[in-house]
């Protein structure tokens, strides 16, 4: 019979040989069939003492608890949360991975150590898990590594039982009907794993070290292939972001070859989920020259790096929140520093804890708010966990595919509070917010309650929702959306993002000025310089001149489009008709409204003999340029404001009626 002893004894070569890695087998999406991959495995020789400690003390908070007529594995107190040191980024990576590992075969490995009369607890649960992925096989001992006790002696125990152990594996196998341990989880939890292996890999450019040009000739030389979308995919080939021009897509399987290229090892190629570079390039679009930034959230410090690297080219500074202890401040800096960043300053305060007056954040005018949520959105819950200030206990969540009522509900009141808080600070005119979550309690429904709170006050201007920057998210589909949103996909981790921004005060004239300085900031004008004013010439002598020549073909249409619609009326009104000229034509003018342009004198000049007394020795557009300009200089020597140079305007005037005395000798007509 299949379960009897002889045959788990024969079964236990192929179940050593076939239960190790889970990455083996993969389901295609499209036929349902399985197939061998053909990348090489990697041979696991175990970790260290404390790898496993630290995976048990996570493991001990993120298990799932059963109800209490299905409980069959008492594991002690759990009152006490645990303490975790971890040596570096890489034992506390493999220390989460273990732990995740354990709580998906939670129920697997309880059945086996009690189908193999051994009595589970947080360590051996762990070190079990480890051990089949390991083919059954002994452990590399690390000499330079403090020897534990514990952990050795669970090791000799499942050693010396682990053909017991491989047996009680193999009748799970069975009774499953499982090629691999992979398949015995449940089909929703397998078709997620597979969607987080298989998503495409972001990479952002770090423009501190190269430019993109060199990137591409780069990745072109060690046999890259860059093509248009991600559908067009083949091997060696990646392509560049449709939203954000910094960043580009990989396939997954390419990951750990990526990873071991020169450009990855300087850093000037950095690995990062899309969600971030999109909330860092909008933070980007709203900035003006010289303006402050606050990043609510250490979170991940690559996703400061890139806001630092995207300000490259300003005097921005980049103000960040909630950096604990002088150690890790010492770590960031010199992760900065290893990536060429310098506008950096750390705050040691939580954002909630930091007053909207504090006088080093007067010139922010812009806060980037990432904060903590569910993450459901993302595709790898290990990432999602150690850069993003996730909790721990989110793993079960991620895991289970939802969120308890409890948990979303604390989520969603910290995220409003902060939104709340940030809303209080009376010189930032933007907030970008960013989650990873697919529920609208932490998405929609947060911003809403924020807007209509009015903590904003009445004595500023109040906060509305501005339309997302990216001009690919205005589709047919979405043309009426306020809110930037990526569903989760087999291409892209999801992602929400809404930008506020306070209302302009009518009252309040926005000068030319300050239109090209924004439009200079953000990379509209090609670098041509903007004039400073008499103030800022005070304070900073003069250091660059303007260009002479900024009306060539390629600024022009750039001002244009810039001033379009914020200066139209207001150029209008400026360029008006002179006193003096309008009553020199009054003169000429008592029977006819009808309006004729300036232009048209000059392509229709008359005769020195015809024009009148006031008008005689000159041209008409001579005279009303010289009443014009008159006035012109006036109006400028009076101004505050500084000049800024632009695009020259075509003039309408009144109308200029000048008799007309055709050869035949008839009546003058107009």
């Amino acid at each position: 019979m299949p379960g009897s002893k002889s045959n788990l004894v024969s079964l236990h070569e192929d179940v050593i040989n076939d239960t190790s890695d889970l990455s083996e087998m993969k389901i295609s999406d499209e036929k349902g069939s399985v197939e061998k991959r053909t990348m090489t495995l990697i041979e696991k020789n175990g970790y260290h003492d404390s790898v496993y400690i630290n995976a048990a003390k996570i493991f001990q908070g993120i298990r799932t608890e059963k109800r209490k007529d299905r409980i069959l594995v008492q594991y002690g107190d759990d009152s006490v949360s645990p303490m975790l040191t971890f040596k570096d980024e890489y034992s506390q990576r493999v220390s989460y991975e273990l732990a995740f590992n354990a709580l998906k075969y939670q129920d697997l490995l309880e059945e086996i150590l009690l189908d193999s009369c051994v009595y589970p607890c947080h360590l051996l649960v762990v070190m079990l898990y480890d051990l089949q992925d390991r083919k059954f096989q002994a452990r590399e001992i690390f000499d330079e590594e403090e020897p534990v006790a514990e952990v050795r002696k669970i090791e000799g125990y499942l050693h010396s039982f682990r053909t017991k152990l491989a047996a009680a594996l193999a009748r799970c196998r069975i009774k499953h009907d499982a090629l691999s341990i992979e398949y015995i989880l449940p089909e929703t939890i397998r078709k997620q794993e597979q969607r987080a292996s298989a998503l495409p890999l972001c990479v952002w450019i770090n423009t501190y070290k190269i430019s993109l040009e060199d990137v591409f000739r780069d990745l072109e030389k060690k046999g890259f292939t860059r093509v248009e979308t991600v559908s067009d995919f083949d091997r060696y080939t990646y392509c560049v972001d449709q939203h954000c021009h910094d960043v580009l897509v990989f396939p997954s399987s390419l990951k750990e070859e990526l990873l071991n290229l020169d450009l990855f090892a300087d850093c000037k190629l950095l690995l990062q989920d899309k969600s971030r570079s999109l909330a860092v390039h909008s933070a980007r679009a709203l900035l003006n020259t010289g303006d402050d930034i606050i990043v609510a959230h250490i979170g991940s410090h690559l996703t400061i790096a890139h806001m630092s690297v995207l300000t490259n080219h300003s005097m921005s500074r980049i103000f960040v929140c909630g950096v604990k202890s002088s150690a890790k401040a010492a770590e960031l800096r010199n992760l900065f520093s290893d990536m060429g960043c310098k506008n950096i300053q750390l705050l040691h305060e939580d954002f909630t804890e930091i007053g909207p007056t504090d006088p080093r954040l007067q010139k922010a005018k812009v806060l980037l708010l990432l904060p903590q949520c569910s993450g459901l959105a993302v595709g790898n819950p290990i990432d999602f966990i150690l850069n993003e200030h996730g909790d721990a206990g989110l793993l079960r969540d991620l895991f289970q595919g939802s969120v308890s009522e409890d948990k979303l509900s604390i989520l969603a009141e910290r995220q409003l509070n902060e939104l709340m808080h940030a809303m209080k600070f009376n010189k930032v005119q933007a907030i970008v917010y960013c989650t990873c979550s697919v529920y609208p309690e932490e998405n929609e429904l947060v911003v809403k309650k924020a807007l209509e709170s009015g903590v904003e006050g009445n004595k500023v201007q109040p906060y509305r929702l501005t339309p997302p920057v990216f001009s690919t998210c205005l589709n047919s589909k979405t043309s009426t959306e306020i809110f930037f949103k990526m569903e989760p996909s087999e291409i892209s981790s999801g992602c929400f993002l809404a930008i506020l921004a306070r209302e302009k005060d009518s009252s309040e004239r926005v000068s030319v000025k300050d239109i090209l300085a924004r439009a200079a900031a953000k990379g509209l004008l090609d670098g041509m310089v903007v004039e400073k004013s008499k103030e800022e010439e005070k304070k900073h002598p003069k250091v660059t001149q303007r260009r002479s020549n900024i009306t060539g073909g390629s600024i022009e249409p750039k001002i244009a489009e810039v001033l379009h619609r914020q200066t139209v009326s207001t150029i209008k009104a400026e360029v008006s008709v002179p006193k003096a000229v309008s009553n020199i034509h009054q003169k000429n003018v008592n029977r006819t409204n009808s309006c004729v342009q300036l232009k048209k004198s000059i392509i229709n000049p008359v005769s020195d003999i015809a024009l009148p007394k006031v008008l005689k020795h000159t041209s008409p557009l001579s005279s009303v340029g010289k009443a014009y300009e008159r006035q012109t200089l006036a109006r400028k020597a009076r101004a505050e404001h500084k000049r800024v140079v632009l695009k020259p305007v075509e003039i309408v005037l009144p109308p200029v009626i000048t008799p007309y005395v055709s050869p035949q000798g008839s009546k003058p007509r107009v």
